[in-house]
């Protein structure tokens, strides 16, 4: 009896400190920063700030700084939150009582008594805070790391493969993808892997001539090296390890700079693509997944070390700054729509108009929660 207490005990232990742990620290990192952006151009705009929150739920712990700020950590570590002097509620819902009842001073520093486009900056700031953090961090690592590049040269081809009924060969130097430039061989297998069931257009260096070939990428389950399974477009190809064909690019900090970017704004466009291909059928829902997964992935890449933790941080933040812009009412996008309908008609939607919004959109932020855990468990469970 003792054994199996001890056993259940030391399981306990591993999934606090092998995914708890990692996931809290990777969380709290996007979500300072994220309501940091807000915090900073609230500031800016003459915006009494009341709460800065890590958490929600009950207070843990926390300080008052000497402009009145409640700085805070909650008790439940999902998010975060920003509270302005004039909000009803941590959604940033006015009062519409309470905003009247306001003395001339006392409006001043209400964020629903600024201008449309202070209001609009203070609420697209998280969002944007989340980007810069992204190119940020991918712009250190590239810097510490340097660059790999692989040369996108074709070492085996699978038979039975996309890429052998393509006409594909060993020796072959992928130059472009449906006219984009392809630098290495990650630039391939990144464009590959989203773009199952399309005809992609290759144009390769075969010997001293260059020949086009035409490929559909394979819809496959693979696995990561953690034995996670996901379904990804698959060419049928391997690369080139020759001496010369994988190596490690030093990088300027400006070189750095731009590549922190260009990574950024992949994850966005690969993001809005995966999305796009759900609604049209293309892509399986099931890739969807919600903090059990998230604390998951984190606890298996802090396995890896503390810089591939930090990349996940990076990765993590671009999803959070896009999630959040995203029209849909509670979310960061839906009060810039509802400030982009303010600048066209001159006036606010009615304060009834806001609320069945705001529930509006509680319900679907909801719905999503739950159809994210229940693939989060069906994958724990295949796992």
């Amino acid at each position: 009896m003792s054994e199996f207490f001890l056993h259940g005990f030391n399981t306990l232990s591993h999934s606090l400190f092998g995914y708890l742990i990692p996931f809290l620290f990777v969380l709290t990192i996007v979500v300072f920063f994220h309501e940091l952006g807000h915090f900073l151009v609230a500031r800016w705009a003459g915006v009494r700030v009341l709460t800065f929150s890590l958490g929600f739920g009950p207070e843990l712990f926390g300080f008052n700084d000497r402009h009145g700020t409640r700085w805070k950590v909650s008790a439940i570590p999902l998010g975060g939150y920003v509270k302005f002097f004039g909000d009803e509620s941590e959604a940033s819902t006015p009062s519409a009582s309470t905003l009247d009842s306001m003395t001339a001073e006392e409006r001043e520093g209400s964020f629903h008594h600024k201008k449309v486009g202070p209001r609009a900056a203070i609420v697209a700031a998280g969002p944007i805070a989340n980007f810069i953090l992204a190119i940020v961090i991918f712009a250190g690592l590239f810097t510490m790391f340097g660059r790999p590049n692989a040369t996108p040269r074709v070492d085996k081809v699978i038979a039975g493969s996309a890429a052998e009924a393509a006409g594909f060969k060993s020796g072959d130097l992928v130059l472009t993808i449906n006219g984009s430039k392809i630098g290495n061989f990650s630039d391939m297998q990144r464009i590959v892997s989203v773009d199952a069931g399309e005809l992609l257009n290759f144009t390769v260096k075969r010997g001293a001539s260059t020949v086009t070939l035409q490929a559909r990428p394979e819809l496959k389950e693979v696995k990561d090296g953690f034995g996670n399974a996901h379904k990804i477009g698959v060419l049928g190809i391997t690369r080139s390890n020759a001496p010369g064909d994988v190596l490690v690019e030093k990088v300027d900090p400006a070189t750095a700079l731009w590549l922190g970017a260009k990574e950024t704004w992949f994850v966005i466009d690969r993001t809005l693509a995966y999305i796009g291909g759900v609604f049209s059928g293309r892509e399986a829902a099931d890739q969807v997944g919600g903090p059990i997964r998230i604390a998951q992935i984190s606890g298996q890449v802090a396995t890896v070390g503390m810089s591939a933790l930090i990349h996940l941080a990076a990765v993590l933040s671009v999803s959070i700054g896009l999630l959040n812009l995203f029209p849909v009412p509670l979310l960061d996008g839906g009060h810039l729509l509802f400030y982009a309908i303010e600048a066209v008609r001159g006036r606010p939607l009615s304060e009834q108009a806001q609320e069945m919004g705001f529930r509006i959109g509680l319900a679907l932020v909801l719905m999503l929660m739950v159809f994210a855990t229940y693939n989060d468990i069906l994958h724990l469970a295949s796992s």
